[in-house]
């Protein structure tokens, strides 16, 4: 089963805690479940890994040319401080970092051996990114607290402009309709 960040935020929902403890907010809510937040956030951080791992095949790969091999080295160390973050989140919560697989693992979850071009090894890029910014979106109206809200915001906006600046090495037009991210 190929696990995908939109995937995961979708059915385990990434809770207020969780984002508030990415922000190095503490809520009132933490105390009341932390291993359940441990749980959610280390399903995040083997999600990470394997978004480190999907730029790593891809910078590996010999496919991708200068400069869009800097750029996909620059989107990975975005997510090598997502994962960063997580793990040190994990670690405050009294909880134990899930590790990372092996690169040969996430070459097969992701099916790598299909990447022939350049333009492939961006297509798999765009899609992870964009799972992440509609998952990001997804959770943002359960904030009652405006601040969380706002990191989840700025997290959404982050893998919006992973997934534009991918979208426009593509050649693909920016979406016609209005509000065409979220849905």
């Amino acid at each position: 089963m190929q696990s995908t960040r939109r995937t995961f935020l979708s059915t385990a929902t990434l809770s207020a805690t969780a984002v508030a403890l990415l922000a190095g907010v503490r809520t009132p809510a933490h105390a009341a479940n932390p291993a359940g937040d441990v749980k959610i956030l280390n399903v995040a951080l083997g999600l990470e890994h394997e978004a480190i791992g999907a730029y790593q095949l891809g910078a590996a790969s010999g496919l991708l040319q200068k400069p869009v091999l800097d750029l996909a080295l620059q989107f990975q160390s975005h997510h090598k401080g997502h994962r960063d973050a997580l793990a040190a989140t994990i670690r405050k919560l009294g909880g134990t970092p899930v590790d990372e697989k092996r690169l040969d693992d996430y070459a097969k979850a992701l099916r790598a051996d299909m990447l022939k071009s350049q333009a492939d090894v961006l297509d798999l890029a765009a899609r992870l990114e964009l799972g992440a910014v509609n998952a990001y979106l997804g959770v943002i109206p359960s904030f009652a607290d405006s601040a969380l809200a706002k990191v989840a915001a700025r997290l959404a906006a982050d893998e919006t402009m992973h997934w534009s600046i991918l979208a426009n090495a593509l050649g693909r037009p920016v979406p016609g309709a209005a509000l065409s991210f979220g849905a």
